[in-house]
């Protein structure tokens, strides 16, 4: 795989909600400059990204119910709708956690669904395909938790399937952090249920080109990496 292959396939991220409109054209310029396939940035910097980005061929990525995807339906779903109209043309949404521990699938599903709907209503009134992207948030849920929340994204034709936002707060029971990004188990359980169905994003502590390959094997399509120049600088 070559070094332009790989940045094709890199979410160029930037959501500390520090950043400042300098940071964020710096992560245009960058993207555009690598050829990377979206910026991903907060609802507030779309339209600012959509201006810097217009005929580009970079795609402007945004967040919905982030990072703990505990907002309401009506809400996600609007939210989704607003970033569209102002120039997203993709949507990365949290699931609902706490509704698929409480084994909930059913309302996962449904907000999921609503997420999918608002978004793609959106892009039909602009004339363009928006692609929908599910959070998973892996890092907080078992196995069958992972199968059932790729199970639900599917049936609500979500595009993605998504490991985590990198902000996750696991924790050991005596207090230890536990790792909260992408990892290659996740990303080889997500494949297996999907399988060809749906494409998968791999999020959260991808910071070196080795890490990156071991993803893509997994089976990753699309990597959200704050790193993209670092990789793709030393990919080898």
């Amino acid at each position: 795989m070559t070094k332009e292959q790989v940045a094709a396939m890199i979410d160029h991220t930037l959501l500390n909600p520090c950043a400042t409109t300098k940071e964020i054209r710096k992560l245009c310029k960058e993207a555009k400059t690598y050829k990377f396939a979206s910026v991903c940035v907060n609802p507030t910097y779309v339209p600012y990204c959509a201006d810097h980005l217009a005929k580009s061929g970079v795609k402007v990525c945004t967040v919905i119910g982030f990072p703990l995807g505990a907002d309401t339906t009506v809400v996600k779903a609007y939210g989704a709708e607003d970033a569209v109209i102002k120039g997203a043309d993709e949507i990365d949404m949290v699931i609902n956690i706490g509704e698929l521990k409480n084994d909930n699938v059913e309302f996962v599903e449904q907000d999921i669904k609503a997420v999918v709907d608002a978004s793609k209503k959106a892009g039909k009134s602009k004339d363009k395909d928006i692609t929908v992207k599910v959070i998973l948030e892996t890092c907080y849920l078992t196995d069958e938790e992972v199968v059932k929340a790729c199970i639900a994204a599917k049936n609500a034709k979500a595009d993605f399937v998504k490991t985590s936002t990198g902000f996750g707060t696991p924790k050991a029971l005596d207090g230890t952090a536990l790792p909260n990004g992408a990892s290659v188990h996740h990303v080889e359980l997500m494949r297996k249920t999907v399988k060809k169905s749906m494409k998968i994003k791999a999020a959260g502590g991808i910071r070196s080109a080795r890490t990156a390959e071991d993803l893509i094997e997994a089976g990753a399509d699309r990597l959200g990496t704050s790193s993209g120049t670092v990789i793709v600088e030393s990919w080898k």
